[in-house]
């Protein structure tokens, strides 16, 4: 009881939740460019403090760093209800409605209310039956509604979701949604409640805009107008030489030039009486803050620097409140004027109400000189600007008005760099792309618009080109910290039987596959996971003059892969990328941290560099033995076949492991010269489509007696010391087939002395001491399988034997499944597959006889798609 309570004074807060108010856009060279939306739910990391936190996006999962003013912190009670929303505007709507997230959490069990069923914007009647998560470890918050009469049997259930049952109902008339598709009983559509169910205002054309933290008069809602006199003096955007009679509406943004008219009475449009402008049209200057009108005071008032966005939420909840405000004052006219605010309300008040002053709108703060063409800025913003360029698709103002840059270049005036847009609609206070009466551009009237270059941003109705993320160090940068794995300094041995099935089976077990990673992650698993065959190069002595590399590659390879791997079950591939370069680093081949290698590359690759002794030594006739550490399979000439021609009915080409090792050693004249400890085995192979064999069996024990060399033999059939070998009687079937051919003196003469043999010319095997006579009772030198690397479609798995029971297999592929997209998660997989253990025991001629039809993976890939076959000797392991 001491202990559960001390757990509960340990446990750790909720992490704080946040919403973000505004689109915004990471530019990580990790991740490469990331869009957030306007309401995405995010997930503070431990430790943010500062301007930038790291926070974890619940939609997508990444973890990007953000500037905080760009985020409104969420409830905890309603975090879990926005999460279930899929839609980040309709998430941000509800967030800006609390009362109603507050209602709807607090309804009881039995409440009724009215829901929307699929894409259908109707609402129907229902009663809540449950209001939680639907999946473990899931914190997001669905309501399960039982539907009534009589849209009953519109349902998806009975209230189970995927085998859970979380309340009962008819078939058919449960459903589980999320709180955007619920409405409290009075909120009828015809009734004009605020509560209205959300989705509805899509389809309504609602603008989402409306709740940027602007006041209700700068975008006014349809109806009656301000309460305006006739005769009363307003400044108003009209944009046009010419008088007009149409209403406009007040745009956000000002052009610096304004226009005097009255307001008539009888029809409330809009009529010119005078024009003063002292600056060319198509200037804006996206400086100036937003504006609006003030009936009471009759003059066009400047909004002072407005705090960043949903600052405070409570803002949002009371419209009616008004902004402070600065009046504009009437310096020079000209592009680069100040403007500064008044002092005293009485400053206000005589401005309002002068009786002729008209002013231009402009940047409220004076701006400090420049040195240079970006102003000293730095950071993204610089970096944007020194992306676009002429014929960079834009926008500039908001809301936002779209265009193409035609121009780039400085205007008498303006310190900055200027742009020249071409609109994509027309604007009466733009021009042909002339200004101050020089022409920078050619466009057709009315589209032609000068900003300042830093204003304009990247047009948010295309994506934006995508950074390449650098896969090679993404690895090591914090997205992979909830993928990391541990590093183990024990000498840890492998894992047998029933422990290594619970240790290594499931999701995210094995080794992550990242980068094409495949051949090196399924070639590690073989050799590591379950066998102690190659053990010993993790503990090789290395001396100073085998490198840096060497030692760390060596300390890399045992307590950050292997130990962790027989201890936990799972490495991450954070790990193996370290050891990828390392091998680059050693290699003049460049591929090996980003392109598809096979898997001997990375052996011999791997055993270079620990500079370690090879597995094996084979002779070829009389020469000194060669040393390698793999060994590739060659039939004989005649096994080669033809293309395959699955039309063509006929028995499959089968071959065994056993009978592909002397088959290659006989007509090589090769012979082991030291019996090995481990034997890796390369299958041939020639492609898809043409294949010496329809499939390979892998012989689960391997008898390498008879091709070692300077050892006794058996004579193929007397049993006696043999002194003889025929390579040519190897493909004869009347003696001992499937063996290969050794004779004593007495056999040798009796066989050859055949009409069919006299051509056949024996070689003398040596008798390791000398003469020997009588039979020979000494052990067969027999190696056991461990491990099948398989490729298919240039993807490598693996299947390992981890226990002494024939169903004791485990299939393993490192990149079984994915979470994101192109900058997300391999997720490997480790299962038993004991039915690979049917085949396996099954004869050539009996796998010869099945259909390829009738193989079911991972059978199919154990046996059609084999590519590396390893073997010890866990006698000869004790002593190498």
């Amino acid at each position: 009881m001491c202990a559960a309570a001390d757990r509960g004074r340990r446990r750790r807060p909720s992490p704080r939740m946040y919403i973000v108010q505004s689109d915004y856009r990471v530019e990580d060279h990790l991740e490469g460019a990331i869009r957030l939306p306007r309401g995405s739910l995010c997930q503070v990391q431990e430790g943010g403090r500062g301007e930038l936190l790291w926070v974890k996006v619940l939609d997508s999962g990444a973890l990007v760093k953000i500037e905080r003013q760009v985020l409104v912190e969420v409830p905890t009670d309603h975090a879990a209800l926005l999460e279930a929303v899929s839609d980040p505007e309709i998430r941000l709507l509800l967030f800006f409605r609390p009362q109603r997230l507050q209602r709807l959490a607090t309804l009881p069990l039995g409440a009724e209310l009215q829901v929307q069923v699929g894409q259908s914007v109707e609402l129907v009647g229902g009663i809540l039956r449950y209001r939680g998560p639907l999946t473990g470890g899931s914190t997001a918050v669905y309501f399960g509604v039982q539907l009534k009469s009589p849209v009953a049997g519109r349902g998806s259930g009975n209230g189970s979701y995927k085998g859970h049952q979380f309340f009962h109902c008819p078939e058919g008339c449960g459903i589980f949604v999320a709180v955007n598709k619920l409405s409290l009983p009075s909120s009828r559509v015809s009734s004009g409640n605020t509560e209205m169910i959300l989705d509805r205002s899509r389809d309504r054309g609602f603008n989402h805009s409306a709740i940027l933290p602007r006041t209700a008069d700068c975008n006014p809602k349809p109806g009656p107008g301000p309460s305006l006199q006739a005769g009363q003096r307003v400044c108003f955007f009209m944009g046009g030489w010419e008088a007009r009679s149409d209403t406009v509406a007040l745009p956000a943004g000002v052009l610096s030039k304004t226009i005097q008219f009255a307001v008539s009475s009888t029809d409330v449009s809009l009529t010119p009486l005078r024009l003063y402008c002292n600056v060319s049209f198509g200037w804006l200057d996206t400086d100036v803050p937003l504006c609006f009108l003030f009936p009471d005071r009759s003059c066009l008032l400047l909004l002072s620097p407005l705090p960043p966005p949903f600052k405070d939420p409570r803002i949002h909840q009371s419209p009616t409140r008004s902004p402070s405000v600065k009046l504009c004052q009437s310096p020079s006219f000209s592009p680069a004027s100040k403007l500064r605010g008044p002092t005293s309300p009485s400053a206000v008040d005589q401005l309002c109400h002068s009786p002729r002053t008209l002013v231009p709108l402009s940047p409220t703060k004076p701006e400090p000189e420049r040195d240079d063409d970006q102003g000293g800025r730095t950071g993204p913003a610089l970096e944007l600007e020194l992306e676009l360029e002429v014929g960079s698709m834009v926008e500039v103002n908001d809301p936002p008005l779209y265009g193409v840059i035609r121009w780039i270049g400085k205007i008498n005036g303006v310190s900055e760099l200027v742009a020249g847009l071409e609109l994509d609609q027309e604007l009466t206070a733009a021009t042909d792309g002339s200004y101050l009466g020089e022409r920078h551009f050619r466009c057709p009237p009315n589209k032609g618009l000068f900003v300042k270059l830093r204003n304009c941003r990247r047009d948010s109705r295309f994506p934006a080109p995508e950074m390449p993320a650098n896969q090679v160090e993404r690895c090591n940068s914090i997205a992979f910290a909830e993928w990391s794995s541990e590093r183990v300094e024990d000498n840890t041995p492998p894992l047998y039987g029933e422990a290594a099935r619970e240790c290594y089976s499931g999701w995210k077990k094995g080794i992550q596959g990242h980068l094409n990673s495949c051949y090196l992650d399924a070639s590690l698993f073989s050799l590591f996971s379950c066998s102690s065959a190659i053990d010993w190069i993790l503990l090789w002595p290395a001396t100073p003059q085998d490198g840096h590399h060497c030692y760390h590659a060596q300390d890399l390879l045992r307590c950050e892969i292997v130990n962790p791997l027989r201890r936990n079950g799972y490495v991450c591939a954070s790990k193996t990328m370290a050891l990828r370069r390392l091998l680059e680093a050693e290699s003049t081949d460049a591929g090996f941290t980003s392109q598809e290698k096979d898997p001997e590359e990375f052996i011999n690759k791997l055993f270079q560099l620990l500079r370690v002794e090879p597995l094996l030594r084979i002779r070829s006739l009389s020469h000194k033995p060669q040393e390698c550490h793999l060994y590739q399979l060659f039939p004989p000439p005649r096994s080669a076949s033809l293309p395959l021609s699955p039309s063509t009915p006929q028995p499959l080409r089968v071959a065994t492991v056993q009978i592909l090792l002397e088959t290659s050693f006989v007509h090589a004249g090769l012979k082991f010269a030291e019996a090995p400890s481990c034997l890796l085995l390369l299958m041939p192979r020639f492609g898809k489509d043409y294949k010496m064999f329809d499939a390979i069996l892998p012989s689960l024990t391997l008898d390498i007696t008879d091709l070692l060399d300077d050892t006794l033999r058996e004579c193929s059939i007397c049993q006696s010391v043999a002194e003889w070998e025929c390579t040519q009687c190897y493909e004869d079937l009347e003696i001992t087939p499937g063996r290969l051919k050794q004779y004593c003196n007495t056999c040798n003469t009796q066989v050859h002395s055949h009409r069919k043999r006299l051509s056949h010319a024996p070689g003398k095997v040596g008798v390791p001491g000398g003469p020997w006579a009588g039979p020979v009772h000494g052990a067969r030198q027999r190696m056991a399988l461990f491990a099948v690397t398989c490729i298919q479609t240039s993807h490598y798995v693996s299947f390992v034997r981890y226990g002494p029971l024939a169903t004791d297999w485990l299939f393993f592929d490192s990149m079984a499944d994915r979470e994101g997209g192109e900058n997300g998660f391999n997720v490997p997989q480790v299962r038993a597959c004991p039915e690979v253990s049917r085949y396996l025991s099954m004869s050539e001629k009996e796998l010869s006889r099945l259909e390829l039809s009738s193989l079911r993976d991972p059978a199919r890939r154990l046996l059609c798609d084999s590519y590396m076959c390893l073997y010890h000797s866990p006698q000869l392991s004790l002593y190498k």
